[in-house]
């Protein structure tokens, strides 16, 4: 029987005409043909024709558009045999092997998972205008690491059964680096001062490892924001950049930045008011304002001030506040006048607090952090303080919190908490320098939330030089429902001095102690421990001669009931970078009657940190020290005394090395001690967004003294120059959290040295965990 093409669609042709007009027929058989990968039902599917449909003209052209549409095929044509229509089709070809060669700046896995994100990838169909989008896509990659010279050539070449390889050859080129950033306009402040704001710059001795100098478009837009807002904050309301330049040279190896700008007035403050329904006494939401009348305008004061006052409207319910700015400027007189227009919406109570993504941890255990509850007035600090303890938990990688409103209840929220848990067991090892101690080999396993129940327990051990440690800990931070935390300890240590020539004497301790800490406030906790412990003390012919008399007087084996009361807050906003608050603690270590050794050490230690800037924050460390011996214990045991110098106290000194000190170079250590550091923290030159390296130059000083033993009286051996007296230092030092643990250096300058004194300016403390 003739065929009859009744339409057909070629390769490089959306759509064809009907090559001649058909009558109508009844289809009673459809065939594909030309299939050699696709499945048969995979067209009929796509087909807008089945058997019994009547088929015309119009229904042939659907068919075409239909399939060609699927991306599939090459070519379609469709024909009839009397009453069977014929389906012929040329499939494209897939894509079997995908290779890249020349890339170095990225894997190939980082290219290959860009070109698939495109559509172009392994085992997909081959097309061309997706070949040339994935040319421009790995493109784009080398554009954004400024290497705006890359040559990419691709070639296909046809295999057997209609597959292709595809071959992409890259010349990565040469990397452009920023040649000038140039700020046109600006009169009121140095291109200097304003280019500090930039995070792009045209190279310096770190730029090979921060790539400062190559240039990004989103960093280019940050930077920009930067600039509008320091002019702002300068008092330049109606500051604008007109336009920002990108050019490059004709080798591209060469960028330049040029930004217009247009600076405007500065404007001063001629008052400020509040309007709209305050809901709080406006005494009150004055304090929260930071912008002052007479002052210099500064847009960051504004934005601090609606937040402040925003926020002080959440903790009294109103979660939708809204606080408008309304300014008044008078040209003229280069002031203005600033309103702030409260309106506070609905109060809101919380309906319903749900948790997400807890899958090991019990919602119990989420829950008793919780300071927002359900059913109770919305408080947007005590939304903020929930994050804050999840987060301290130390269960979740991301604690996220939020407060959408009920759709049905204008005056409801509600609180979702959206969870991604963390690994809470683990067993490490752990390898580590310490100077003054030598290598430091340790092992632990720990659980920090046993079964998801929130409990703690370790093993662990740890060994070096001077110190060998091995402890058992658990603890249950929750004992009572009130947060009353108990827990217990088994332990054996080791500590020999005389390994690094300190003291020579060696003591050996086994105990166990039983551990309670009551909070009291928020950021407020009583601790308590009670315990005992016996001590091995060996001594040696170097030895201090008090030492010697100790043990003859005491035993070189004794006993000890611990005893502890403390009290520590804690309110930094970080404990990993604090730039603002204080940690506080003072604590009271006694061995009790009823042990052979009757003793009481008082420690008190305060750190505040003050945000100078958003570079620069000043801590300021201060740490006191007294004990003594009572009761049937005359002095204060040797081995209970307190050591200075080192990282830690006093820097430049080499460790324990401050303080009385016998004719043999024993430090026996004192039970007096006082210590003080000033220090400035700022992240590396160049590196100011790296959150990994802090730098800080430092004011360290501090003393030691011994009042239970006289100079030259009861030892003739004790060094008179060394009995207390003040030592301080300076210097610069570096804190980096590496990819191999936590390192810090640092290099003191000593500005008071006796004849006695043992100096150590370059001090290094690393460690690693694996």
């Amino acid at each position: 029987m003739k065929l009859k093409l009744l339409a057909a669609a070629v390769l490089g042709l959306s759509m064809a005409s009907a090559a001649m007009a058909a009558e109508p027929f009844v289809v009673k058989d459809i065939r594909v043909e030309g299939l050699q990968r696709t499945e048969p039902g995979t067209v009929f599917n796509y087909l807008p024709v089945k058997v019994g449909d009547t088929f015309t003209d119009a229904k042939a052209q659907e068919s075409i558009k239909a399939l060609f549409n699927t991306g599939f095929f090459n070519d379609v044509r469709i024909e009839n045999r009397g009453s069977t229509l014929i389906v012929t089709v040329a499939e494209r070809p897939v894509i079997t092997q995908l290779n890249i060669n020349g890339a170095k700046e990225f894997s190939k896995d980082q290219l290959k998972k860009a070109l698939k994100d495109n559509g172009f990838a392994e085992s997909l169909i081959f097309d061309q205008a997706l070949l040339d989008g994935a040319v421009q896509e790995l493109k784009r990659q080398y554009y954004s690491r400024g290497k705006y010279s890359v040559q990419i050539t691709p070639s296909v070449t046809k295999l057997e059964r209609n597959r292709v390889s595809v071959t992409l050859d890259v010349s990565e080129g040469t990397t452009a680096r920023i040649k000038e950033i140039r700020i046109v306009g600006a009169k009121a402040f140095s291109q200097s001062n304003l280019l500090d704001e930039f995070s792009l710059t045209t190279g310096g001795w770190l730029s090979w490892i921060t790539k400062d100098d190559q240039y990004s478009k989103q960093k280019l837009t940050g930077d920009l924001e930067k600039l509008r807002a320091f002019y702002q904050n300068q008092g330049y309301m109606e500051f604008s950049i007109d336009t920002s330049q990108v050019s490059i040279s004709p080798e591209k190896e060469d960028m330049y930045l040029i930004v217009n700008v247009h600076e405007g007035k500065k404007f001063t403050v001629s008052d400020v008011r509040l309007a709209g329904d305050l809901k709080v006494p406006e005494a009150d939401l004055r304090k929260l304002i930071s912008i002052k009348s007479g002052e210099t305008f500064n847009n960051e004061k504004v934005t601090e001030s609606v937040k402040a006052i925003s926020d002080r409207l959440g903790e009294e319910g109103y979660a939708f506040a809204n606080v408008n700015v309304l300014p008044d400027i008078d040209h003229e007189k280069q002031t203005a006048a600033f309103t702030f227009f409260v309106d506070p919406g609905r109060k809101t109570y919380v309906r319903r607090v749900n948790i997400a993504g807890n899958s090991k941890t019990r919602d119990e255990v989420v829950r008793r952090e919780l300071r927002q509850l359900e059913g109770a007035p919305y408080n947007s600090a005590n939304v903020k303080r929930s994050k804050e303890r999840l987060e301290l938990l130390g269960y979740f990688e991301d604690v996220n919190i939020e407060t959408p409103a009920v759709s049905d209840a204008p005056d409801q929220v509600d609180m979702n908490i959206n969870l991604k848990e963390r690994s809470t067991g683990s067993i490490s090892g752990s390898l580590g320098y310490v100077q003054g101690e030598g290598l430091v080999l340790g092992a632990n396993i720990s659980q920090s939330n046993i079964f998801g129940s929130g409990k703690y327990m370790s093993i662990g051990m740890s060994t070096g030089k001077v110190n060998k440690n091995y402890a058992l800990s658990f603890t249950d931070p929750y004992f009572t429902e009130d947060g009353v935390s108990l827990g217990y300890d088994l332990y054996d240590r080791v500590y020999n001095p005389d390994a690094t020539s300190i003291s020579a004497y060696k003591t050996g301790t086994v105990g166990a102690d039983v551990r309670m800490s009551v909070p009291i406030t928020e950021y407020d906790r009583i601790n308590f421990t009670l315990g005992a412990e016996k001590t091995d003390i060996t001594t040696y012919d170097n030895s201090p001669q008090q030492y010697i008399d100790f043990v003859k007087q005491y035993g070189n084996s004794n006993y000890t009931v611990l005893g502890t009361v403390g009290w520590g807050r804690d309110t930094r906003d970080s404990a990993l970078w604090p730039t603002r608050g204080a940690s506080i603690s003072v604590n009271l270590n006694a061995g009790l009657p009823g042990g052979t050794m009757q003793y009481y050490q008082l420690t008190h230690k305060q750190s505040w940190f003050f945000p100078l800037s958003k570079t620069f924050t000043l801590m300021l460390n201060g740490e006191l020290g007294y004990a003594d011996g009572y009761g049937k214990t005359k002095v204060l045991p040797f081995f209970q005394n307190f050591y200075l110098g080192g990282i830690g106290s006093v820097r430049g000194y080499d460790n324990s090395s401050i303080g009385p000190q016998d004719a043999n170079g024993n430090f026996i250590g004192g039970n007096r001690k006082a210590v003080a550091n000033a220090e400035l923290l700022f992240p590396m030159p160049g590196m100011k967004d790296n959150k990994s390296v802090r730098l800080s130059l430092f004011l360290d000083a501090g003393t030691l003294w011994n009042t239970n033993w006289t100079p030259g009286a009861n030892d003739p051996r004790i060094s008179n120059s060394a009995q207390g007296g003040l030592r301080y230092s300076t210097g610069l030092a570096v804190t980096w959290l590496s990819p191999v643990g936590p390192m810090k250096f640092s290099f003191a300058r000593p500005l008071k040295r006796e004849p006695n004194d043992k100096l150590q300016q370059l001090q290094v403390q690393m460690g690693a965990t694996f």
